[in-house]
C-alpha cells in the first residue's frame, strides 16, 4: 500500500470500537494513513472505549436519537456518510461485524465503488430473525465486501459454501482477543470487586432485541431462583439502557445478592469478567471474551452465530426457558468436573494477533 493510499474504518457501537480500535492501532503503527468515522450510535459508553485505545474520530456522524428505529437508524448513516466519502476520499473502508451501521456504511461505499473489507466475516445461523436484525446485515455485507476477514475456519467455511471467492477470504482469529491484551490488568480493582469477595461472581449481560418482553423476563427469574438456592454467588449485571430492559431487571432481579449497576466502561467490563466465576450472556461479543480469560458462559439464547465455542466446549447454548436456564445454571454451580471442563476448554477465536494478519493482507493486497 502506497503512503498515499487511505483507509476508513466505520463503526458506530461500543463492540464495534473495542474490535476495531486494535486494527486502527496496528494501521497507525505501520504508517498506514487512516481516517476513523463513528455514527455515534452509543455515544458515551462509544467515546469510553475511544479514550482507552486513544483513538480521535475524524468524522462523528451523531445520528442517535431517543427511541430510533431500525429504518432511522439506516437511513440516517446511509445520508450522512455518503458525503463523507466524498470528501475523506478512501481507497477502502473497513467495517466489522453485523450492526446496522455496518450494513449502511458498507452499502454507500458499494455505491460509491469503494472496495469494501469485512472484519469479523462469515458469521452466520441462516435464521433473519436470530439474531435480528444482525443475521440479514451481515449476509448482506458479504455480498458487498471484497475482503473478507473471517475469525475461524468455521467462519471461512460458510462463506465459501456461499459462493464467496476463497482467494478474498483470511482467517485472521477475532480482534477481541488482541483488545483484550491491553484492556485486562492486573491490579485492577473496583467497588464491585469488593462487594463480591469471598463469594462466586457471575457476570450477567443480557440485552437482544428477540429477547425482549417474556423470554427476558423467564431468564432473570431462573437467575433469581438460582442465586436464591447458592447463597455464596453473587450477581452483576450491567444494565443496557433500552429502558425496555431496565424495566424487567428492576422488577425481576431484585435481590440483596444481584448488584444492577450501570452501563460500565470496557476496561471494568473486560476485568469484572477476568474475575468472575463463570459469565450468563445473549450477546455476542462476550462468547468470544470469556472463552480466552477461561470463563465458562452460557449463552441465553435459541441460536448462535459462534458455535465454535459451543463445539470447544467453553460455551453451552441453554436459550431462554426458565427451566432450562435454572438448571443449567444450578448444574455449573454445583458440579465441579463439569465447571473445570468447561473452564479448560480450547479458546476457538484467535492468539491475539488477529488484527497484524488484517493490516499484512491490506499491505499485501494494495501493493
Amino acid at each position: 500500500m502506497s503512503d498515499k493510499e487511505k483507509i476508513m474504518l466505520v463503526f458506530g457501537t461500543r463492540p464495534e470500537a473495542i474490535k476495531m480500535c486494535p486494527v486502527i492501532r496496528e494501521l497507525r503503527n505501520r504508517n498506514i494513513q487512516t481516517v476513523v468515522c463513528v455514527t455515534g450510535q452509543h455515544r458515551e459508553q462509544l467515546q469510553q472505549v475511544l479514550d482507552v485505545f486513544d483513538v480521535k474520530p475524524d468524522y462523528n456522524l451523531y445520528i442517535m436519537k431517543q427511541g430510533q428505529t431500525l429504518s432511522a437508524i439506516t437511513s440516517r448513516v446511509l445520508e450522512r456518510i455518503t458525503p463523507i466519502y466524498s470528501i475523506a476520499r478512501p481507497d477502502v473502508v473497513l467495517v466489522h461485524g453485523d450492526t446496522s451501521t455496518t450494513f449502511s456504511a458498507a452499502l454507500a461505499a458499494f455505491y460509491k465503488q469503494i472496495p469494501v473489507g469485512h472484519v469479523e466475516a462469515g458469521l452466520r445461523t441462516y435464521n433473519m430473525y436470530s439474531p435480528y436484525p444482525e443475521e440479514f446485515n451481515r449476509q448482506c455485507v458479504s455480498l458487498l465486501a471484497k475482503w473478507h476477514f473471517a475469525p475461524t475456519s468455521w467462519a471461512k467455511h460458510n462463506l465459501v459454501h456461499e459462493g464467496k471467492d476463497p482467494a478474498q477470504i483470511y482467517v485472521t482469529g477475532n480482534t477481541v482477543i488482541d483488545a483484550l491484551r491491553t484492556t485486562v490488568r492486573p491490579d485492577f480493582t473496583d467497588d464491585n470487586l469488593e462487594w463480591a469477595k469471598d463469594s462466586r461472581l457471575v457476570f450477567l449481560t443480557a440485552h437482544r432485541r428477540e429477547n425482549l418482553g417474556e423470554p427476558m423476563r423467564a431468564m432473570f427469574r431462573a437467575i433469581r431462583r438460582v442465586v436464591d438456592e447458592h447463597p455464596d454467588v453473587k450477581v452483576i449485571y450491567p444494565v443496557h439502557m433500552n429502558p425496555e430492559v431496565k424495566k424487567v431487571a428492576r422488577e425481576e432481579l431484585a435481590h440483596n445478592r444481584i448488584r444492577l449497576v450501570t452501563p460500565v466502561d470496557v476496561i471494568t467490563c473486560h476485568n469484572l469478567m477476568a474475575r468472575s466465576y463463570l459469565i450468563l450472556t445473549d450477546s455476542g461479543g462476550i462468547q468470544e471474551e470469556a472463552p480466552s480469560l477461561g470463563k465458562p458462559v452460557l449463552v441465553m439464547r435459541d441460536t448462535t452465530e459462534r458455535p465454535e465455542g459451543v463445539d470447544a466446549g467453553t460455551l453451552k447454548l441453554v436459550g431462554t426457558n426458565e427451566a432450562k436456564v435454572y438448571w443449567e445454571f444450578s448444574n455449573l454451580l454445583d458440579d465441579s468436573t463439569e465447571y473445570s471442563m468447561m473452564a479448560k476448554a480450547h479458546n476457538p477465536y484467535g492468539d491475539g494477533h488477529a488484527s497484524e494478519r488484517i493490516a499484512d493482507v491490506l499491505t499485501e493486497v494494495r501493493t
